[in-house]
């Protein structure tokens, strides 16, 4: 396993936003944080994506691993100012998720084992009941369930602890902070 996808160890919590594009991850993170005057841990490949569509590039494979890369560096750089709870809008397991859908299969022995031994308490799988929005990064309105069942497919496989969200962001919000308060 390569040393840059490995967890720095923490006293923290952690939750992470799993699912599909257009989900309402990111907006969930951010009131989470806020509720419980934390930190979160942004997506990097979305920063690192829309940085390529400036340039004129499409991602590919070989973005892979730079982006696992990024999101652990970001993860153990944030980590640091967590309070006892951190929250991540996404995590490697999601990247080998997007990874093997966009890049028929992609494999990588050391994204794989790390997304399997780093470690959070508990996933939030967010459903696809809520409208997709269009933005520069989001390119599959049309393949929502397929894609859900292939975060929902890892999950199970990698016997992760989760629970299903759904319904509104308000339903959405309240159903976490129920299940982050039994964790805390």
């Amino acid at each position: 396993m390569e040393k840059e996808l490995r967890q720095r160890p923490t006293n923290s919590l952690k939750v992470v936003l799993f699912g599909p594009e257009s989900t309402g991850k990111t907006v969930l993170a951010k009131q989470l944080a806020e509720h419980y005057q934390t930190v979160f841990v942004p997506e990097y490949s979305r920063t690192y994506a829309l940085e390529k569509i400036k340039k004129g590039e499409n991602l590919t494979s070989q973005d892979v691993m730079p982006i696992a890369k990024g999101q652990m560096a970001l993860e153990n750089t944030i980590s640091k100012d967590a309070n006892t709870l951190l929250i991540c809008d996404t995590n490697l397991l999601e990247t080998k998720v997007y990874a093997e859908l966009y890049y028929d299969g992609f494999y990588n022995e050391s994204l794989t084992a790390s997304a399997i031994q780093n470690h959070y308490d508990l996933y939030f799988l967010t459903y696809i009941d809520i409208p997709w929005e269009a933005d520069e990064v989001r390119d599959k309105p049309n393949e929502r369930e397929t894609m859900f069942k292939a975060f929902e497919k890892a999950l199970n496989d990698y016997n992760k602890p989760y629970v299903l969200l759904k319904g509104s962001f308000d339903e959405r919000f309240q159903m976490a902070v129920k299940h982050i308060d039994k964790l805390i």
